[in-house]
């Protein structure tokens, strides 16, 4: 019975160190993980979708690029193609004076991005034009 006692005891004290060191291990690995990733920013062109109606123009600076970020593990960052990227906002539908707000889009090869955990944003995600009425404008 002794004998019984001795072993209980035994992998009671062992487990406590084993725990402990399966612990420092993951927080190790996160910190290693977590340190290795990087941001990579390069411009891109954008396209932008003005209205076709000539009831509204752009008033404020139309913008022709966009800055992305790309981020993940930095040794992969480097290895994208920028060119591979496309940037569109699309103004087509607005109609009205005043200040509009569209998303910036982006057009990449997901299946890369998603197989070597890189994720792609655009920087600003929004664009905004200030649009007035045509017959507002002096010639």
């Amino acid at each position: 019975m002794n004998q019984n006692n001795k072993g209980l005891s035994s992998f009671i004290s062992s487990w406590v160190p084993r725990v402990l060191c399966l612990f420092v291990a993951v927080i190790i690995f996160a910190c290693v993980r977590y340190f290795n990733m990087g941001s990579r920013v390069v411009r891109i062109p954008l396209d932008v979708t003005l209205p076709q109606s000539a009831s509204v123009v752009p008033e404020s600076l139309v913008p022709d690029y966009v800055d992305i970020v790309i981020s993940g593990d930095d040794n992969l960052i480097y290895l994208v193609d920028p060119d591979s990227i496309s940037a569109y906002a699309d103004f087509s539908d607005v109609d009205s004076e005043g200040i509009s707000r569209r998303a910036v889009d982006l057009v990449y090869p997901s299946d890369v991005f998603q197989d070597t955990a890189l994720t792609v944003r655009a920087d600003p995600d929004v664009v905004r034009i200030l649009f007035t009425s045509a017959g507002g404008q002096n010639a």
